[in-house]
């Protein structure tokens, strides 16, 4: 079987990789953005066929690799149609991984609505009523804080990212995963206190993805949507749109 789509996800650490047809992911895998080659971009998609590659990438120099591996890559900018508008004073500046976000919120959950993207950096992108791209926010990533604290202080170890048993830490490793799980809840609940005071009220539809989504949110008692493969469903709704405009 042909896939339509290889999608892929490049991010500060990692890279992911999904097969797809229009309607529905079908495999993922991921690698190390770190040295990717053409060569290593090919290898990654042993196996696989597909009509056409889609990227996000906020890693500039991992661009060059996968348009040497795939010719007819299609790389998303903010100038390639999407489905939404975007209402923002410099619109090239914004991550092509945040407006694969916006995409998929509009057309998968809904709006007006927040993406909340775990990575390397945690962002809040928000789109409008009508389905504009408007702004965000962006904060250090949770792997980011606990990794600052381990290399910038003498006695704090690196640890193992997890719930911690209680709030009250019985051992430095647990004091951090307290600090850490707790303490970054309590950032989320309060960026996303402040953006609900300067949207106008009724129904947000708020979906979370990245790699620490699940078990971040899952202690959280807000209305939020864990949707783990958000990017690279924006990057498939940007293919369709695209083939739609093709025919």
């Amino acid at each position: 079987m042909i896939a339509d789509y290889l999608l892929i996800d490049v991010g500060n650490g990692r890279t992911k990789l999904g097969l797809a047809t229009q309607e529905a992911l079908l495999d993922r895998r991921d690698l190390p953005t770190k040295g990717i080659t053409p060569e290593l971009a090919l290898e990654s998609v042993a196996g696989w066929q597909f009509r056409q590659a889609i990227l996000c990438s906020v890693v500039p120099a991992a661009i060059a690799a996968f348009q040497q591996a795939f010719p007819d890559l299609l790389v998303l900018r903010h100038d390639t149609p999407m489905g939404i508008g975007i209402r923002y004073p410099k619109p090239e500046s914004i991550g092509p991984d945040r407006l694969a976000n916006a995409v998929a919120l509009a057309h998968l959950h809904g709006a007006p609505g927040v993406v909340i993207d775990f990575g390397t950096a945690v962002t809040f992108d928000i789109l409008s009523a009508d389905r504009h791209y408007i702004g965000g926010v962006i904060a250090p990533g949770l792997r980011l804080m606990t990794d600052y604290l381990h290399e910038r202080t003498a006695l704090l170890p690196q640890v193992e990212l997890r719930e911690p048993d209680t709030a009250i830490g019985q051992s430095t490793v647990g004091a951090i995963q307290a600090g850490a799980a707790i303490g970054y809840r309590g950032m989320i609940k309060g960026i996303l206190v402040a953006l609900k005071k300067e949207l106008p009220a009724g129904p947000l539809h708020i979906v979370a993805t990245g790699g620490d989504a699940g078990w971040i949110i899952s202690g959280m008692e807000d209305d939020i949507t864990v949707d783990p493969d958000l990017t690279l469903h924006g990057l498939r709704l940007v293919g369709n749109l695209r083939a739609l405009t093709h025919v």
